[in-house]
């Protein structure tokens, strides 16, 4: 057993969020150990060559770029380039493929056109453009208070009447997020197109009381305010790497193929390197990782006694893994355990496929966010369909296209023939259907739904062009929520690390430190969250682990 100096700060995870936090910490001059048991750091927000022998590079588990502040971008000073997509959506109508909706950033008059060709009253484009006018409007308000100590419920409502949104709040903080979509809209696939929004990663209808899915919509059009969702140049990877860059440049220490066996809530973390046993010390240790995997490490921690002798004077505590009481690690979110619900499909083809709808290029189709099957009244069957323990058929999906705005992500002669890659997010597969023992076969299903889907709007078989790898398999990789879990510590898939929580306190929520201040807290006094599980967590957007830095120098 080998025992390191002391650090200032122990970083548990090294995602993306991990890394902002080194950064941080290392600029302001603290020593920071950031531990990762990949071989690599980036955690879920990653690019690979996901397939033998082919030089094309995926983000893997994450794709799109909305919630990252330009504060954090110039405050690490990132070599960071996203690109703007001119097309929001296409969206194939379930009942005629041969037509959908194009939304078209840079054409309202042709937008209005695919209004009316799906059959959608004649005030559904402008009802439709009113009412992300009036979402901005809410959305402009918040934006600036995520990177700052949270408002209470009174005051961020105050912020938001004070610029005209009091209606806007209602609508979108008190009552479910259905109620707002269909009193104003009225054609089924336009209802469908805003949905969506609020599903992306949680498994919810509607008109759930919890409001998860209200949550879920905020974070997906809070992003600069605008809810633009950006191509990351290079592929994800590029942006993990950058930040990483960062992190080493500001002096922090980062190890990787360091798994992290148990923390002690008095500043000491256990971990494996090489098979050897490690200990390390911190005055704070903030953790990277879900919730849920954070209690089962400080239980680890608390059940566990080492009889190993005194620290020595000015070490940060007395006794090393001492046998405490145990409770949730996290208990201001009572949803850390709530499931992840969808399934990823990365493929690779030969060129993109030709559609139903004659009317719409497969540029533009997909050039933004492709959506199937996501009608209103089908979302709401999807999601019946999953709570009865079945898979939905036709499964709802989202399809991006990452090579249309990023060539750079294909080497030379994979470009120059025209091939693309396609990310598909099939929504409303909770993590309640797979098993350890069934995941083989039910990552072979979803497969086969996914295909089926995506089939369904097109003009060919999808098999027919995806290409082959340097073994002769298939371009095509399939990813459950336990293949989630297993590969980036994501209890039950849950892109989120679990529930979703408003970025705001409520009025009577604890205030007492900068910990709470900042929505990292956890019961313990010197851990704090850094990543998605955090307050104001979630998406690749680097907010929870610039909150838990901000938190950790304000406590000096």
């Amino acid at each position: 057993m080998t025992t390191p100096q002391g650090y200032d700060a122990i970083i548990v995870g090294g995602g993306h969020n991990g890394l902002v936090a080194a950064a941080y910490l290392g600029k302001a001059g603290k020593r920071v150990l950031l531990l990762e048991r990949l071989d690599a750091v980036g955690g879920a927000a990653v690019s690979a060559q996901a397939f033998e022998g082919v030089e094309a590079w995926l983000s893997r588990y994450s794709y799109l770029v909305s919630l990252l502040p330009q504060r954090i971008i110039d405050d690490l000073a990132l070599d960071i380039t996203l690109v703007r997509r001119r097309y929001s959506s296409y969206t194939p109508d379930p009942s005629d493929p041969t037509r959908g909706l194009l939304i078209d950033n840079a054409d309202a008059v042709a937008t209005k056109a695919s209004f009316d060709r799906i059959g959608a009253p004649a005030d559904e484009f402008d009802l439709f453009e009113r009412f992300y006018e009036h979402c901005r409007r809410l959305t402009e308000a918040l934006w600036p208070t995520m990177t700052a100590p949270l408002l209470t419920r009174s005051e961020a409502k105050r912020l938001v009447t004070d610029v005209g949104g009091s209606s806007e709040w209602d609508a979108m903080i008190e009552h479910p997020i259905g109620d707002v979509i269909s009193t104003h809209l009225e054609n089924d696939l336009v209802r469908g197109v805003v949905l969506t929004d609020a599903l992306i990663g949680t498994f919810a209808r509607a008109d759930d009381t919890d409001l998860q899915q209200n949550i879920c919509f905020l974070y997906h059009l809070i992003g600069g305010g605008t809810g633009d969702w950006d191509v990351p140049v290079g592929g994800m990877g590029a942006v993990s790497s950058e930040i990483a860059r960062a992190a080493r440049d500001a002096g922090a220490e980062l190890a990787t193929n360091a798994e992290v066996t148990a923390i002690d809530p008095a500043g000491r973390v256990r971990y494996i390197v090489d098979g050897a046993q490690v200990e390390a010390s911190a005055t704070w240790i903030l953790a990277n990782v879900a919730p849920a995997t954070l209690d089962a490490l400080v239980r680890a921690g608390t059940e566990v006694s080492y009889g190993r002798e005194q620290l020595a004077a000015g070490e940060p505590s007395a006794g090393v893994f001492e046998a405490r009481p145990f409770g949730s690690a996290t208990d201001h979110n009572p949803n850390t355990s709530r499931e992840g619900a969808q399934v990823k499909v990365n493929l690779l083809l030969s060129r993109l496929p030709r559609l139903l709808d004659e009317t719409v290029s497969p540029e533009a189709a997909f050039g933004g966010t492709f959506h199937i099957n996501e009608s209103w009244s089908g979302l709401d069957a999807a999601y019946s369909m999953a709570a009865g323990g079945g898979i939905p058929s036709p499964l709802p999906c989202e399809i991006y296209c990452h090579s249309l705005a990023d060539p750079t992500i294909l080497g030379p002669e994979l470009r120059e023939g025209g091939a693309h890659t396609l990310t598909v997010f099939g929504l409303h597969v909770p993590s309640r259907l797979v098993t350890a023992e069934n995941n083989d076969e039910m990552r072979s299903r979803l497969q086969a739904a996914v295909l089926e889907s995506l089939n369904s709007v097109l003009a060919e078989p999808i098999e027919d062009i995806i290409m082959t790898d340097a073994a002769g398999w298939p371009c095509i990789e399939t990813k459950t929520t336990l293949d989630i879990e297993r590969a980036v510590g994501m209890p039950k898939g849950n892109i989120f690390h679990g529930g979703l929580d408003w970025p705001f306190l409520e009025d009577d929520a604890p205030v007492s430190t900068p910990a709470e201040r900042w929505g990292v807290a956890t019961r313990h006094p010197r851990i704090v969250l850094c990543g998605s599980g955090a307050r104001r967590g979630g998406a690749v957007s680097g907010i929870g682990g610039h909150n838990a830095a901000m938190a950790v120098l304000e406590s000096e």
